[in-house]
């Protein structure tokens, strides 16, 4: 089902009329990018890391310690979504991302007060003002900017770090999927997912996209709150305190991240405690009390950013076609192997099991699905979702040990044809 949704979405912008097209500005729609066959000095390293990871991924998952395990899955996606990008090239797929007129890093030299910037940050939302916001600026809660902000300050200014600190940050995003699900389920599911999170084709955003940044802030809050439910810590009220300020600071980030909310709760479910909720929300509050008091209120700035986003093209974007290609979208950023595998996790029996993967990636489905049916998500969903998606890929631990291999050589030749026939806008 995941190809044909994909076949379709593609097929769609194609037999439809020039003005049509031209509505939705996507060029390869339902991926947000430009048909562009291409090769790069990444092809071959990243044929190389695919079919590594299809031969020894899964035996090697299984044999090695657990720690050892992080280090390697994080290093493999290092090395994939590295030679993904560099099939664009050093400029045009790492450093020109951030160069955009539209990126944070267009407003970071403007930001001499922080505190002032925070006090007339919705002032500046709304577009067609002399001083509005950037695209991206504009369209998320101010903790995005002061990312990068931070990063100038500290000495890790322009594109290239900017590119170079995402891909290492968002990467993490996998390893707190893993200990989520040693946590909640077994580590033997933890270690059958590992091969799938490292050879993801959402690499190909991650690397290039602060979505990835975002993703990573929610998914260790996750993480931190299924250590602290399960008790599989040595300080669950500390991991509890540290889950909320990340759900606390992951909606300062992104408005959409509220509905991590929904994978927050799944946690307490699958755990059967309530125990952590109490320091959680005082960490979510204390985020939520500091951007308050410095003058930032949190639905005014919410209100003015739906006003803004129908300011721009998303009015243009048909939502009869969107509302259905964005799945197509974010299928892509997951790889066919997850369809292949959602419907064991999502099914009543699975439901019956308990099984605390079960309710992560049934809550990241949900959280999904109610984006989607916000109209506040047309297109670009293989990049905007991916603090949902990075749980969809989870799912594939219940594939059949014996397909494995297979599946992980239908993600990887996924990847490889989208970056190859598709240059992405990020």
């Amino acid at each position: 089902m995941g190809a044909v949704l994909i076949g379709i979405a593609f097929l769609v912008p194609r037999l439809m009329d020039e003005k049509w097209r031209k509505k939705m500005n996507a060029e390869a729609a339902p991926i947000f990018g430009k048909w562009n066959v291409h090769m790069g000095w990444g092809t071959v390293p990243a044929i190389l890391v695919a079919i590594a990871v299809v031969l020894y991924g899964p035996a090697l998952a299984r044999r090695i310690r657990w720690r050892s395990l992080l280090v390697v899955t994080w290093l493999t996606g290092l090395a994939w979504s590295f030679a993904l990008v560099m099939v664009d090239g050093w400029q045009r797929g790492f450093v020109h991302v951030f160069q955009d007129p539209n990126e944070y890093l267009h407003e970071v030299g403007g930001v001499t007060d922080i505190p002032a910037t925070l006090r007339g940050f919705s002032d500046r939302i709304l577009d067609f003002q002399p001083d509005s916001w950037t695209t991206h600026v504009s369209g998320h809660p101010p903790g995005a900017l002061l990312i990068f902000v931070w990063l100038d300050r500290i000495g890790l200014r322009g594109p290239t770090w900017a590119g170079i600190v995402c891909v290492l940050v968002g990467l993490t995003a996998a390893l707190a999927v893993l200990i989520a699900v040693r946590a909640l389920a077994s580590e033997d599911l933890a270690r059958s997912a590992a091969p799938f999170l490292a050879m993801a084709p959402a690499a190909i955003w991650i690397a290039v996209s602060a979505d990835a940044i975002f993703a990573a802030i929610t998914a260790w809050a996750v993480a931190l709150l299924a250590i602290a439910a399960t008790r599989t810590t040595r300080a669950p009220v500390v991991a509890a305190l540290g889950a909320g300020v990340l759900f606390g600071f992951g909606i300062y980030v992104n408005y959409g991240l509220v509905l991590m909310g929904i994978p927050a709760v799944a946690v307490l479910v699958a755990a059967r405690t309530v125990r952590p909720l109490f320091p959680a929300l005082v960490g979510a509050l204390i985020v939520a009390a500091a951007f308050t008091a410095s003058g930032f209120w949190w639905l005014d700035g919410y209100h003015l950013v739906v006003q803004r986003y129908y300011q721009g093209i998303a009015s243009e974007r048909p939502y009869n076609y969107w509302v259905w290609a964005n799945l197509a979208a974010a299928t892509c950023a997951t790889g066919l192997a997850v369809p292949a595998a959602l419907h064991r996790p999502i099914s009543l029996g699975g439901l019956r099991t308990r099984n605390g993967l079960t309710y992560l990636v049934t809550a990241a489905g949900l959280a999904m699905i109610a984006a989607d049916l916000s109209a506040l998500s047309k297109a670009e969903t293989e990049r905007i979702w991916l603090p949902f998606t990075i749980w969809l890929i989870s799912a594939t631990a219940l594939l059949p040990e014996r397909h494995k291999r297979a599946w992980l050589a239908v993600q990887a030749t996924g990847a490889l044809v989208l970056v190859h026939l598709i240059l992405t806008n990020w």
